[in-house]
């Protein structure tokens, strides 16, 4: 592109961008203009984000919708598969929910090819790729990816080198200090990355919750209609699946505690977080039911999530786990057993006897955050005590984790500003 003509489509860009600002309804020309912007680099993080703000006051009209996701996929790389490509994503907001790397390997282990992108943490400490990374690399090409599933059939990556979607990249980037993101845009950024990763049944997972991204059952069923929507006009088959969520279903907050939680429920650990389990068999089950149907095997098998806890519980899920690691350059015996925390550590006991009533998890990301999470992989909060767990004055509630002792210390202090229980005595 010439000089003149990256001139102008920056221009077009700029006032499409202040033409929204003002609530205005944009053409596909300047949301391709805004879009191919953006993924390039050439807008500075202040123009694109008040593009990002621009979306927050009356959102996007369903074709806006499809033109913003259109033109972010057109931007960037696509990946092909043949036949069914299977993929599960939640919106999140709740931190210690890892069912992603549960059902990965469980739908793998069905025969179903599913490489997984993942994001980066936006709004909580840590997000799978953070996750995985504790454990494996995640950083690679699509020819590498191919290879992968070709061996594997399933893989936890991040989208680093492989320029899906690339201006989502760069939106994340400028939302991450805010720890926001509006509905639209999620939708969107969903939406793109699996139309540009080949993907053609998807399980969405909704969780709402007043400390969750969507606070309340009507908003949840908005964006579920707005996603059924678009994914349709992409060919993808999507179940969805809206649920509660008041507190994370593991117990570990930030990446090697996350890990070592899924690793707890892969390998059937007595003490591992049954809620996890039962969230990650739910969505696992969903997305078979409709890659069995399309695989014309529905008949025969009667529950996708009957077929998923037998998975789970034979070990296949295990075993077909620690082959996506190894073919990540990671341990192929991994196990949570195996797994390397932080020698630096503080308990946190309760100040008082009684009953928790409520968890804060604003709070529990901000002391997680505090702690190092999610660069400092082995940072991170450890919950001992959940929601209705009865609690004696001096008895530990938590256990914070992280590589550097003055963090631990300022962790320490937060907590007392920012509590994260609430116990009712």
């Amino acid at each position: 592109m010439n000089k003149s003509v990256e001139d102008k489509v920056k221009s077009i860009a700029i006032s499409a961008i202040q033409k929204k600002l003002l609530g205005k309804k944009l053409t596909y020309r300047e949301i391709y203009a805004i879009m191919d912007e953006i993924a390039h680099e050439h807008l500075t993080d202040i123009l694109t984000t008040y593009f990002v703000a621009s979306s927050f006051k009356d959102g996007y009209s369903p074709t806006e919708l499809f033109q913003f996701t259109k033109a972010m996929v057109e931007t960037g790389n696509k990946l092909h598969f043949k036949g069914i490509v299977a993929d599960k994503h939640s919106v999140g907001g709740i931190a210690g929910t890892r069912a992603t790397m549960i059902i990965v390997p469980i739908v793998a282990a069905a025969g179903f090819i599913i490489p997984k992108i993942s994001s980066r943490a936006i709004t909580s400490p840590a997000g799978t790729a953070d996750v995985m990374e504790a454990i494996a690399d995640v950083d690679f090409t699509p020819s590498q990816i191919y290879k992968i599933i070709d061996k594997v059939g399933g893989c936890i990556v991040w989208n680093g080198q492989l320029g899906i979607a690339p201006a989502d990249d760069i939106i994340i980037r400028v939302e991450e200090p805010l720890s926001f993101e509006s509905f639209d845009k999620v939708i969107i950024s969903v939406m793109a990355k699996k139309i540009a990763a080949g993907t053609t049944h998807l399980a969405l997972d909704l969780p709402i919750g007043k400390t969750a991204k969507i606070h309340h059952f009507t908003d949840a069923e908005k964006v579920a209609t707005k996603f059924k929507n678009l994914a349709a006009h992409f060919g993808i088959k999507t179940v969805i699946d809206i649920n509660e969520m008041l507190e994370p279903a593991g117990r570990g907050i930030g990446p090697i505690l996350e890990a070592r939680d899924v690793l707890y429920v892969l390998e059937q650990d007595k003490d591992r977080p049954l809620r996890l389990e039962a969230k990650a068999l739910r969505l696992a089950g969903m997305l078979l039911d409709i890659c069995y149907k399309d695989k014309k095997m529905k008949s025969k098998i009667k529950s996708g999530e009957d077929e998923a806890r037998k998975i789970l519980e034979s070990g296949a899920a295990l075993k077909k786990f620690r082959e996506i690691v190894h073919a990540q350059n990671g341990n192929k015996d991994v196990s949570s057993g195996n797994l390397k925390l932080s020698s630096h550590k503080k308990e946190i006991k309760s100040l008082v006897s009684g009953k928790i009533k409520d968890i804060n998890n604003y709070n529990l990301n901000t002391v997680a955050k505090v702690l190092g999470s999610p660069d400092d992989k082995q940072a991170g909060i450890y919950m001992l005590k959940k929601l209705d767990h009865s609690v004696d004055k001096k008895e530990d509630m938590l256990i914070l984790y992280s590589g550097d002792k003055y963090r631990l210390k300022e962790a320490e202090v937060t907590l007392h500003n920012l509590p994260i229980f609430k116990i009712e005595r």
